[in-house]
């Protein structure tokens, strides 16, 4: 019998390739760096900005004080806020840029007892002034996370809400963040900013630590995000909610 090397050969090449399919087939997929689709990820923006946005700083540890400051219960409504959103026991939610603990303590609250927060800063010095207001409250259902700009630091698909309070605004990386925020949502779940209005010339704030509206969804939808509401009903702020995108 004549052998045929040839054949021999591409049934060999065949084989590893298979093999190699079935490796790559069984490994996780990653969590995305940007939304499926987005321009967003690929925008040639100038360094410290975002789709035509200048990223404003995250505030230090050092001006904490101000995140407790006593006419922060008039002017933001933080309890109606929650109303609004709907927080209900047994929910596992993120209190993303959670400073102090300020909104923590209350969303903790709403969920006991069978749910948890997530409660996630940059800066472990604001961390342990919320674990302190924690305990003070003598809470049981907060979990403190040290993220990091590049990683927000949390579970997948476990969460039914996101809330950031005046902190869209100064995320370092807008993109990476808001992927992982969609990773970490539920098929339900909900994305809430609360920023402050641009649009009003009676909020007397630096430009940069305020937002329109239409902005704010530019930005969200270019994420894989989809609008469903902005309350208006906050003296100076609105509270903007987003769904998943299918």
């Amino acid at each position: 019998m004549v052998r045929r090397p040839g054949l021999s050969l591409l049934l060999l090449v065949t084989l590893t390739s298979a093999a190699a399919c079935r490796r790559a087939a069984d490994k996780p997929a990653p969590i995305p760096s940007a939304a499926p689709g987005s321009s967003a990820a690929t925008a040639a923006d100038p360094p410290g900005t975002y789709l035509g946005r200048t990223l404003a700083t995250p505030m230090s540890y050092r001006g904490a004080d101000w995140l407790d400051r006593e006419d922060r219960e008039t002017t933001e409504q933080p309890e109606h806020v929650l109303d609004v959103l709907g927080l209900r026991d047994g929910w596992t939610v993120a209190d993303v840029g959670a400073g102090s603990g300020y909104f923590t303590v209350r969303m903790a609250r709403r969920v006991a007892p069978h749910g948890r927060v997530l409660a996630t800063d940059l800066q472990p010095e604001m961390l342990a002034l919320l674990g302190d207001k924690v305990k003070a409250a003598k809470l049981t259902n907060v979990v403190p996370v040290l993220a990091t700009e590049s990683d927000a630091k949390l579970p997948r698909g476990q969460l039914d809400l996101v809330l950031m309070v005046d902190v869209y605004h100064e995320l370092p990386r807008p993109v990476e963040t808001l992927a992982q925020i969609r990773a970490a949502l539920r098929a339900d779940g909900r994305l809430a900013l609360v920023e402050y209005r641009a649009e009003d010339p009676k909020v007397q704030i630096k430009e940069e630590h305020k937002m329109t509206l239409p902005q704010i969804q530019k930005e969200l939808g270019a994420n894989g995000f989809v609008f469903k509401a902005s309350d208006e009903s906050l003296p100076q702020q609105r509270i903007v909610t987003f769904g998943v995108a299918p």
